[in-house]
């Protein structure tokens, strides 16, 4: 009897552990989603504390999808790779009208006749992936490379519009097997990001680009507490396979997600004409600054899922779906000055300081302006009003002045005649537009050659930025770049960051990144000759160029006695780089810090493979040239550069009639876009990794 009554309790606990559980969820759905409150905050919060007493108190009825464990679960050391139920194709750009007409002509060519299409914003966000089972979230990925995307199911439950189980209205739509695969996208709304990055200027850290950058950053941090306050929202609006789902076509698949529970763009259209495609790509361009979120465009699909099936894809696309993406949204805002920046080189460059103005994301507040040439050019003045837009809507550009808005006496702006770092005369050579530094002792320069030799191409010395740098330098720690291995961890911990906490008292860079830094510090003396080569910064000596003069001469000592004339004789050198190459290392002070570099362990010359370990060559003769985010293999593209050079092939950073394939990871542009014009061969990352591993291309 008394089993019988332990029975009873336990189902009365957990029938309202269940109610409470649907109650909050039905009220999240409310306020998040639909915008439409029943109840009051406070109401909701006495919900929500009688669930967490009675979870707490019930340990055995726990649920990883309860409204209480949005935000929960240990930090991770990693996001473990998911594989997607289908691929997540990108999707082709229109950039003006006259594309926009061409696809429709492509879709009438291959259906007969323009069907009905369907046309939604483009949200400029974080692509993500979410599988339910019976009803219940169990999985959320990223995007990744379309094919294998990142786990990161516990920050998804941290964003309140997405749903822990399927409302009961959206069951009965599901076709088969109670599982099904949604896809859509994160984002930041603009008062959310506006709000973190006031928040990190106010603790000295650097903000994020713009929203989307924020969206993929916040959905990605190892601790779900952080995402849960960094204030993402969702869109979904779209199936990985459409046969899981009894709908037969897009605009029906999207009023199922709303009955669903999920959070759907309510700007959306079903259409049947071009006048009507283009009425709403010019309506959503009209009214994009009055949204609360960001978008770049308005996509374009074939509303029919077998309509869709027929036209099928191209190797990395629907041919069923178009992007017409906006033109690079331009503001007007004033100049109020013109500084100029010293570059390792000891380059002047001219920047614009601009009364801060929003631009396709993001606050601007500066932008090069290349040099005095093209300040001449555009004729742009202090004081005049000016336009500013994003260059592929990421780098601030300035278009020209407004001259009927410019004030009175504003004049014509010169290249000062002295370095504004440290007073030395500035030159320029014949044939060139830059004005240069010609002190080796340069502050600026020795800041910017610093910061260079840590980057990731040079030495990869990972954590060593510009503010770090920029304290070590001020601080009279370090000169030059062989300064850098003479730093120990208690003095790096000591280092005066420049701010003060709460209390008053200076911030100091720590003994956790000081460990770190020292360690980096210490595993980049083994980098190899041509990140060395690399790294010192001579002048016109890139990457790629540092490669083929290591191959040449595989050691300092080797390069320094080689002549103008046997530099000029090595392939793609010329006499202007020979020249480059000969006076930097005859030049004393480079001298001085060169042997300085080699005496703390750095080492200066290219290992050679022993000829037991050398990989067959069987890609000499091959140029390739790799573009986009290898994230499959988590691979940077300089590493499988460096695994098709050891089997003998040629990497190229340009496209040309005499590439031999173009290999495009995830978010590949334009090299793309020139390999298709060309008919040059294009491989993805699987076919890339097949090369590695066999040494073998396809053979078709």
């Amino acid at each position: 009897m008394a089993d019988e009554t332990l029975s009873l309790f336990d189902d009365g606990v957990r029938g309202r552990i269940e109610a409470l559980r649907k109650e909050i969820e039905h009220h999240t759905y409310l306020y998040y989603v639909k915008d439409a409150p029943e109840i009051s905050d406070g109401a909701f919060d006495s919900l929500m504390r009688e669930l967490r007493v009675l979870e707490r108190e019930h340990p055995e009825f726990a649920d990883p999808n309860s409204p209480t464990q949005r935000v929960g679960g240990a930090v991770g050391d990693q996001f473990a790779p998911v594989r997607h139920e289908r691929r997540m194709y990108s999707i082709d750009d229109a950039m003006d009208f006259d594309e926009l007409d061409a696809w429709m002509d492509r879709v009438v060519d291959t259906l007969g006749s323009l069907p009905e299409m369907v046309c939604e914003l483009k949200i400029d966000g974080s692509g993500i992936a979410l599988t339910y089972e019976d009803g219940a979230l169990v999985r959320a990925a990223t995007r990744g490379d379309g094919t294998t995307g990142e786990d990161v199911t516990a920050n998804i439950r941290a964003i309140k519009d997405v749903p822990l189980h399927l409302r009961e209205a959206g069951m009965p739509g599901i076709a088969r097997d109670g599982s099904i695969e949604l896809r859509g996208e994160v984002y930041m709304p603009k008062s959310s990001f506006e709000s973190l990055n006031r928040a990190a200027a106010a603790n000295g850290k650097q903000g994020f680009a713009n929203p989307r950058n924020a969206a993929a950053g916040s959905l990605r941090q190892k601790d779900p507490t952080i995402t849960a306050g960094r204030d993402l929202s969702s869109f979904i609006y779209a199936i990985a396979d459409e046969q899981a789902l009894q709908a037969t076509g897009q605009f029906e698949l999207l009023e199922w997600l709303g009955q669903a529970g999920f959070h759907v763009n309510p700007d959306v259209k079903l259409v049947s004409s071009r006048e009507e495609v283009r009425a709403f790509c010019e309506a959503a361009l009209e009214n994009r600054d009055g949204l609360p979120y960001d978008i770049d465009g308005v996509v374009v699909k074939v509303n029919s899922f077998a309509q869709q099936a027929a036209m099928g894809y191209t190797a990395r696309a629907p041919r069923w779906a178009i992007a017409f993406k906006f033109p690079p949204e331009e503001k007007a805002t004033k100049l109020l000055d013109i500084t100029v920046q010293v570059g390792r080189t000891g380059a002047l460059t001219p920047v614009a300081e601009l009364e801060p103005v929003r631009v396709a994301g993001s606050v601007v507040a500066r932008a090069t302006l290349h040099n005095e040439d093209e300040v001449r050019r555009k004729d742009v003045r202090i004081g005049d009003t000016v336009i500013v837009r994003k260059a592929g809507d990421v780098i601030p550009e300035v278009l020209g002045p407004v001259e009927s808005l410019r004030p009175e006496g504003a004049v014509q702006w010169s290249m000062p005649s002295a370095c504004p770092s440290c007073g030395s005369p500035v030159i320029r050579e014949e044939g060139e537009v830059a004005y240069r530094c010609i002190s080796i002792d340069c502050p600026a320069q020795a800041q910017e050659r610093l910061v260079h030799w840590a980057s990731r191409g040079a030495m990869d010395i990972d954590g060593m930025g510009d503010e770090i740098v920029g304290r070590l330098v001020e601080s009279g720690r370090v000169m030059d770049v062989a300064d850098y291995y003479s730093l120990d961890e208690t003095e790096l911990a000591l280092l005066d960051m420049g701010r003060v906490n709460k209390e008053g008292n200076p911030i100091r860079l720590g003994e956790t990144v000081a460990k770190k830094l020292v360690a980096q510090i210490s595993d980049s003396r083994t980098r190899g000759f041509a990140r060395v080569l690399f790294g010192i910064g001579i002048r016109h000596v890139g990457k790629t160029m540092a490669e083929a003069i290591a191959a040449a001469y595989p050691s300092m000592d080797a390069l320094m006695q080689a002549s103008e004339e046997d530099l000029a004789a090595v392939e793609g050198v010329g006499p202007k780089i020979a020249h480059s190459i000969y006076v930097f290392l005859r030049t004393p002070d480079n001298v001085q810090v060169i042997d300085r570099l080699s005496k703390r362990g750095v080492i200066m010359e290219q290992e050679s493979p022993d000829a037991s370990e050398q990989l067959p060559q069987t890609l000499a003769g091959l140029t390739f040239v790799l573009t986009g985010a290898l994230v499959q293999s988590g691979m940077t593209r300089d590493e499988a550069g460096a695994a098709l050079k050891a089997r003998g092939a040629k990497v190229s950073g340009s496209v040309s009639k005499k590439t031999s394939f173009v290999v495009a990871g995830e978010a590949a542009g334009s090299k793309y876009d020139k390999a298709v014009s060309l008919g040059v061969p294009v491989l993805d990352e699987q076919q890339l990794l097949h090369i590695l591993e066999t040494g073998e291309v396809p053979s078709s």
